[in-house]
């Protein structure tokens, strides 16, 4: 793949620690905060933006209400000053949010999205970016899924939903890739953009491995 560039942005959504809670049941994915942590670094590694999506509960029983713990963010995805935060009530990333103007603000095209959960906030910010324009890659080991009843009463496993929910998404509204592909694909950004951005040769593509 060679779509990715330096002007790629990660969308960090909902890494929060309110999905810790036990209620929720079984996960799948159980090194995604290790995926996610790992391609942060990469993308600050290479200056490449990295933009932070945060829910916030809009219900008094919520698990992400302001201020509470849940709220705050997973120590792997722990927002650095100058990343921009956005806080939202719903799905979608871009719903009451600056996001869209931001992107397109700073000539962002390509949005690479990863955190929690690929059946609703993942999925629905992946079709709306797509939907909107931008080329949109999930991140299939970035993300992850909890197990949940189908309409037949039946339990389906995190995985089954994850997978399922990628699948509806692949080619319609999403590229799915891996981490170490995404990595390797911002590696070789990093070695063709470099001899026109002399700050990559001061911090070193190699680093982000």
């Amino acid at each position: 793949m060679n779509e990715i560039d330096l002007n790629t942005a990660l969308l960090v959504v909902d890494m929060q620690l309110g999905f810790d809670d036990a209620s929720w049941g079984a996960r799948n994915n159980a090194a995604m905060e290790a995926k996610v942590a790992a391609l942060i670094r990469a993308w600050r590694v290479s200056r490449a933006p990295v933009f932070h999506v945060h829910h916030v509960s809009a219900s008094r029983s919520g698990r992400f209400r302001m201020g509470e713990p849940g709220n705050a963010p997973k120590p792997e995805a722990n927002p650095l000053p100058h990343e921009p935060v956005y806080r939202k009530c719903v799905n979608s990333a871009f719903l009451g949010t600056d996001l869209e103007a931001d992107l397109r603000d700073r000539g962002i095209e390509t949005v690479v999205i990863v955190g929690l959960t690929t059946n609703h906030c993942i999925s629905t910010t992946a079709r709306m970016a797509a939907n909107l324009g931008f080329d949109t890659f999930v991140v299939v080991d970035a993300t992850a899924a909890f197990e949940s009843e189908g309409l037949d009463g039946r339990r389906r496993s995190a995985d089954v939903v994850h997978h399922g929910a990628l699948s509806d998404l692949q080619h319609e509204f999403a590229k799915i890739i891996d981490t170490q592909a995404l990595l390797r694909a911002l590696a070789r950004a990093c070695r063709e953009e470099g001899a026109d951005a002399p700050r990559l040769g001061r911090i070193g593509c190699p680093g982000l491995y």
